[in-house]
Formats: structure tokens, sequence, C-alpha cells
């Protein structure tokens, strides 16, 4: 009998965060394991509980991984419909404000024994392996896939001195990425190029968003008005996610769309200047507080509006178009995919915008077919990606695995090789404290702290180690 494939799945944020990163890579691990053909463990980041009342919303926290986990699993399987059967594994994170992102402490990699290091997924390659210090990926696993989920360059090029730095970590991405990975899934063309990547969208969409849908298709087929709101918006309320675009295209084409309405759904930063811009329109633009977008509230919308660039795939507009609507949005490398159903319009300009909308408004959506929906579902997300990744054929790429932790012995058994030098420099680089820095690690996270060793059940790293024994000699002195 042949042996199952191992295949460990790493993401850089976790449930309740409602992030694409927390979400997605755990839908992926649920359907994976469905056919009960692999073993799949997922593994996610162990916050502090200070960390955790930063990042969880609705002062959502955990006493221990356990709880934890209980919590993903039950919101995964509600989800689903089934009960899922992959395992859950931890890593000790730390939650960066300034990029507000969870950075992993210490070698993540070792969370997976040797023994069985097979396939290594790592959504967000970059993310997870810019302070990488251990072994490397593609030696401790026989097949390492990268899954590139964000832009980073186009958030960077936001920032003060944007141009500088997206320069400097379109390289240092590159760099990373090549060392760790075997092979680049980017979900569109939107994302960071990288050498012999293949575009593919991987994602699907939460199945209760197709079951809206079919409901909404029965009122059609039944005569029903299933669509009786006009429309709408929702995403995070920052000027990046669509809101600048939004409201000064309706701003420019106040003449031509009179009479719309338009409700903007998200709770975030700008939520205040948002409003006060949406004041200041003539339209009948109303601004509310972020919604759950299954929320019944939505159900009734027939058009989504969303001219966004910013996404790599926009989760949001899936959903929409799961749900029967039409949506009305940019000609954007992001929205390539959704091309294919009826219900997207893509526009190029202020005018298109302004064609489709009315067009989408006075019109009733096209009913989605079988087929049309197996697409957008998380069965069909899975088959593109063991199409693109080959999991399911035999992978005859014959790598030395060495059981040592010796990143030396790893790297130089690699017979001087460009590719072993350069993660040798990478290794080097990444084990001091000032360099990390540099570069924007978190102060102290070349290793993970006590506190979170404890939690974990993970042995105590070294020099926490002779400390806590020479506290505990000099403790043993003044007593």
């Amino acid at each position: 009998m042949d042996k199952k494939r191992q295949i460990a799945i790493f993401t850089t944020a976790s449930l309740p965060w409602m992030t694409g990163t927390a979400v997605n890579p755990l839908f992926r691990a649920a359907y994976l394991a469905k056919d009960g053909e692999r073993i799949v463990t997922l593994v996610i980041p162990w916050l502090s509980l200070e960390d955790q009342k930063l990042v969880y919303p609705n002062n959502i926290t955990f006493s221990s991984p356990a709880e934890q986990e209980t919590y993903v699993r039950h919101w995964v399987d509600e989800r689903t419909g089934f009960k899922s059967d992959f395992s859950v594994l931890f890593y000790p994170g730390k939650f960066s404000l300034d990029k507000r992102s969870i950075l992993a402490a210490g070698d993540i990699s070792e969370r997976i024994p040797d023994e069985k290091a097979d396939i290594a997924i790592l959504e967000e390659p970059e993310h997870l392996t810019w302070y990488h210090h251990g072994k490397r990926w593609k030696i401790k696993f026989r097949l390492v896939v990268g899954i590139v989920h964000t832009n980073y360059l186009e958030y960077v090029r936001r920032e003060k001195n944007g141009r500088m730095k997206a320069f400097l970590l379109k390289y240092i991405n590159n760099w990373v990425v090549s060392l760790y990975c075997h092979k680049v899934i980017r979900l569109s063309a939107a994302t960071q190029d990288y050498p012999k990547s293949i575009i593919c969208n991987v994602h699907g969409v939460n199945p209760k968003f197709l079951e809206i849908g079919k409901k909404k298709q029965e009122q059609q087929q039944n005569g029903i008005q299933a669509f009786t709101k006009g429309a709408y918006y929702i995403g995070k309320m920052v000027w990046s996610k669509g809101y600048k675009e939004l409201l000064e295209l309706l701003r420019d084409h106040q003449k031509e769309l009179t009479g719309l309405e338009v409700d903007l759904y998200g709770t975030g930063e700008d939520s205040d200047q948002v409003q006060e811009t949406a004041k200041r329109l003539e339209l009948a633009v109303r601004v509310h507080p972020g919604r759950d977008h299954a929320d019944l509230l939505f159900h009734d919308y027939k058009v989504f509006l969303n001219p966004s660039t910013t996404d790599v795939v926009c989760t949001t507009t899936a959903e929409a178009l799961a749900m029967g609507k039409i949506v009305v949005c940019a000609n954007h490398p992001s929205n390539e995919f959704f091309k294919q159903f009826p219900n997207c319009r893509t526009y190029d300009n202020g005018d298109g915008f302004v064609k489709l909308t009315r067009h989408a408004l006075a019109e009733e959506p096209a009913q989605l077919t079988d087929a049309q929906r197996h697409e957008l579902s998380w069965e069909a997300a899975t088959e593109r990606f063991l199409r693109v990744t080959e999991l399911d054929q035999e992978f005859t790429r014959k790598l030395s695995k060495s059981p040592t932790k010796n990143f030396m012995s790893a790297s130089l058994g690699l017979s001087g090789s460009m590719e072993g030098a350069s993660a040798y420099v990478h290794h080097v680089a990444s084990g001091f404290e000032a360099t990390r820095r540099i570069f924007g690690a978190i102060p102290k996270s070349l290793q993970p702290d006590e506190e979170q060793c404890k939690e974990l059940g993970l042995p105590m790293p070294a020099g926490h180690a002779y400390l806590a024994t020479e506290e505990s000699k000099s403790s043993g002195v003044k007593g």
C-alpha cells in the first residue's frame, strides 16, 4: 500500500482574526483532508494574551492552544457541513504593531518532526521566511509550495520613502522565496512576479455563500423578486481598500448617477473620514459599521460595487458572485478570475463605471449554472491546487534529507552551489539581533520566550534555560 502524503500548511494568522491568511488556509486544510487520501496538519500562530487582545475582535481570548483549536474547528465544521479531519499545531508568534502582522518567533519548521516532513505549504512564503533562522525548508521537506496572498509592494509604496522601500523589498522577497520554495503559486497577476511562478486562483468561497445563492436562484425561478435592494460595498474601512476610488467615482459622476443610493459597510482606521467624505456628496451614500457578509442584511442587494485595486483576489467579490449578485469592478489583474462569470462586469474608466452601474440596477442577475457554481467552490479550488502542484503524482525530486538540525551540514552538503551559499548568507544575517532589527524583525524574536514555550510545551531555548538555571541558583543562595 502506498504511503499517504503528509502535508503541513503553515500560515501567518488564525481565527478569530477574520483575515484571508487565517480563513483560506483553514478551508484548504479541511478540503485537502476531506477524502482521506492525505495526512494534513495546519500550523498556525499562538499569541500571548497581551497580543491576543490587540489582534482578536470582540474581546475574544484563549487561555490555552487547545481552547483556540476547539474554536477553529467548530468554525470551519459549521461552514463546510462536515467534520474536518486534519491536525492542528501552533507555533510561537508575536504581533508587530507597525506591520499589523503576526511574525514567527524561532524556527517554526521544527514544529514538524523530520520523519514526518514531506510536503510544506507556505501561505505567504515571503512573510514566513523574511526572518527565518533554522534549517532550510527545501532541505527539511521533499516539496515546498509557496502561495502568494498579498501584494506587499503595493502597500509599501504608500509609506514614506515608499519607492525605495518597495525596490528593496522586491529583491528581498525574490531572494527568500527562491531560496525556500520549490514551487510558487500566485493567486493572480496582481502580486509581485516571481521566477517560475504559476498564476492560479486556488481559493474558494465559504459554502454559506453558495447556499444563499441557491436560495436566491430558486426565488428567481419561482417568479419571486429575489433582489429588492440596490447597490452596496463591504470591506475594511481604510482608504486603500477601494473607498477612495469609489467615493471619487461617485463624486465625479453625481449628475449621471442621480437617484443612485449606495450603502457602505465596514470598520477601520478611516471610518470617520469616509463618513465625512460621503456626507459631502449629493448622492445618498450611507455608511454603516462592518458586518458578516453572509448576514441576512446583504441577501437582497442586487449590485456589489468594488473598485478596489489593492486586492490580489477579492474575497468579497467571490462571495457576491456566489450569492447571485451582479458585480461591477475594475478591469484589473485581481479580477481576471471573475471575468468568466456573466454577472461580473468590468470597467476601464469613470464612464464605463456609470454605464455598467446603471445597467446592473436595471436588469436581473444571470442565474449561475452548476458548473459556474462549482468553479467558485472550495472543491474546485482544491482540484486546481492539486493540478498545479502535482501533489497527487509521484514526486521524484531527490533531495538529501539529513536528520540533523545543524544548518551548516545541510548547506555545505549542496556542493558549494550558489543557492547553498546564498542560503548560508541569509542564515547568518538572520541570526544576529542587530541585523534582524534593521530589517524590521520584532525585537528578541530569534527564539520564543519562556511563557510561550511553557504554553506550547516546547523545550526551553538554550539561552532561556541557562538564565532560568542561574536565577534558580541565585534564589537558592538568597534563601
